[in-house]
């Protein structure tokens, strides 16, 4: 851990702008036959190449901002959305740590959340002028109203949106959240839905993050971006012409 005076210095730097988840009993299944139940119930189809390159075209140089709580699948299904569209994926705790020298755990405990979260805002205005990309945001970035602007101005918002079971079971797999690190994790959850949920419904589009493979996942955001596109070239066709008559 860096001093107090060294730290700051180099978290300071990352703020600063800068350029480009029958009547006898059967046998009980296996975890991995149970994962195939929804795969298998839930298939759906990758959208062909030319609609995934009229997507990154209609994207122009505006990029895909992934929002949630922990556990909801950010950096996983991020990835795999960015793999989709050829697009490079970024996420904005790892940028933070990799500037600033630190996990985002020390930068909690050292300087406190208010300090990061002023940090956070100038890091993700910064990644934004980068766009287009797929970028994976923290749980409390959305919550700051000029970041929420900056995403609106810059890209599209997508909510990965997750029930509480399925938060608990994936958070408890990890020991690095600063948020839970003092307190009953399911108390603290429900807290920061109670919180945060009515703020991340305001995102361009809400996908419900399962407990079903990620790829999954991945297929329902790629249409719901997908349709987000169309409705909205329709909607910017219809003023269009509303003007010229």
């Amino acid at each position: 851990m860096m001093d107090d005076s060294k730290g700051r210095c180099q978290y300071e730097k990352i703020m600063e702008p800068s350029g480009p988840l029958r009547s006898r009993r059967a046998p009980a299944r296996s975890a991995a036959s149970t994962r195939e139940r929804p795969r298998l119930a839930e298939r759906k189809k990758d959208l062909k190449p030319e609609r995934l390159a009229r997507i990154r075209e209609t994207l122009a140089e505006r990029s895909i901002v992934v929002i949630g709580l922990m556990g909801a699948g950010k950096t996983a299904v991020g990835r795999r959305v960015a793999a989709k569209l050829d697009l490079p994926f970024t996420d904005a705790d790892s940028e933070i740590e990799l500037a600033a020298g630190q996990t985002v755990s020390e930068i909690f405990a050292e300087y406190g959340e208010p300090y990061f979260r002023k940090g956070e805002s100038k890091v993700i205005a910064r990644l934004l002028e980068n766009g287009p990309q797929v970028l994976a945001t923290g749980g409390g970035a959305y919550m700051d109203e000029g970041t929420r602007a900056n995403i609106k101005g810059h890209g599209i918002s997508i909510w990965l949106k997750a029930e509480l079971p399925v938060l608990l079971h994936r958070v408890r797999r990890r020991d690095n959240r600063p948020l839970l690190a003092s307190g009953d994790p399911d108390k603290v959850m429900r807290e920061l839905m109670e919180k945060r949920y009515p703020i991340y419904a305001e995102a361009d589009i809400t996908v419900e993050s399962r407990d079903v493979p990620h790829e999954l996942i991945v297929a329902d955001v790629m249409e719901a971006i997908s349709r987000w596109l169309d409705r909205e070239a329709k909607s910017a066709g219809g003023k269009t012409r509303g003007k010229g008559e």
